[in-house]
């Protein structure tokens, strides 16, 4: 997923005998795999840690669109701008679906709209990076795309009910995604020496910030053991992020290009690669707001919001106009 630092309240999984008799009933329906609909009690630890955590997700599909609408006119061919504008427009749809998830429990989009502007909740650290170059979109669909499907398939098992039903559809598309990203970087890699220098270039730049995407390691993420009590969560941060490793070296390998970590190398007893850990004080810089593109980003969001307000009036009021009609029909 996107969410990459949801805090759950507490410091940790409340004891069987802690729980109240509801409780009890709420934990063993998510140790049966029962799926929890709006309609149903939960505790308001689960309901707040989903609104934080699917606020962020819906964030970062929004904020997402933005490093590659600044592409949509200068792709290299037709085909390419119909297949990135489809991209982007799917990636606005990922948004919409998992704010509707969101309402169910009892939060507004505009309370959500505001918590993003006012920096309250946050997005992706992904989307703070440039996107310098036509092969920076290969990378964006071959490893950040790839790193959101490997962090959302396991999110249609989520315990929330239209949680889990969203992720069906965005993973069927992030998975159109990755392909096309993966893609452009071979179109890329097997053209001329420049193209190739390119796409070794944007993997350079793509790399570390992709890991992040996983969140803190685990022994720094010290709120995941609540969320996977809940089955919010379903891999831990750091599973998630060894397997995206060792899917995708061989990716690397076959593109003809070289992954930017000088300690990388199999491991013949664990079955997967050692690697180096990202620069988690990079990390939290950009989480915090100080990465390359934080303060661009964000405005871009708060001007469409702004821009977009006549025409939310004008929603409003002609909806308000229509009840008034029924009204005096009845």
């Amino acid at each position: 997923m996107y969410a990459q630092l949801v805090k759950t309240d507490g410091k940790g999984v409340k004891p069987l005998d802690e729980m109240t008799p509801e409780e009890r009933v709420f934990q063993q329906r998510i140790d049966d795999d029962q799926k929890i609909e709006p309609k149903d009690w939960m505790p308001d630890g689960y309901r707040k840690n989903l609104i934080r955590q699917i606020s962020q997700h819906a964030h970062s599909e929004l904020v997402g669109q933005l490093p590659e609408s600044n592409w949509i006119t200068r792709a290299p061919t037709l085909e390419r701008k119909a297949i990135l504008l489809a991209k982007v427009q799917d990636e606005a749809g990922h948004g919409l679906y998992l704010y509707c998830a969101a309402e169910t429990l009892g939060i507004s989009r505009d309370q959500m709209f505001d918590q993003l502007h006012s920096g309250k909740s946050k997005y992706s650290s992904i989307f703070n990076y440039p996107t310098l170059t036509w092969a920076d979109m290969g990378a964006v669909g071959w490893l950040v795309d790839g790193a959101a499907i490997m962090n959302q398939v396991p999110l249609q098992r989520t315990s929330y009910g239209p949680y889990a039903r969203a992720m069906v559809r965005i993973c069927k598309e992030e998975s159109f995604h990755q392909r096309q990203g993966f893609h452009i970087m071979m179109k890329m890699a097997n053209g001329t020496a420049a193209q190739k220098r390119m796409a070794q270039d944007a993997l350079n730049r793509f790399w570390y910030p992709s890991l992040m995407m996983f969140g803190p390691s685990d022994k720094d993420s010290v709120h995941s053991a609540q969320s996977m009590a809940w089955k919010i969560k379903i891999n831990t941060n750091d599973e998630l992020r060894q397997k995206f490793v060792d899917q995708t070296v061989p990716q690397a390998e076959y593109l003809g290009l070289t992954v930017p970590d000088k300690d990388l190398r199999w491991n013949d007893e664990t079955g997967s690669y050692v690697f180096t850990e990202p620069d988690w004080d990079e990390f939290y810089a950009v989480l915090a707001g100080n990465g390359p593109c934080n303060k661009e980003r964000l405005q871009a969001r708060v001007d469409a919001w702004n821009d977009g307000d006549w025409f939310r009036e004008g929603l409003l009021a002609n909806a308000a106009k229509r009840r008034a009609k029924q009204g005096e029909a009845a």
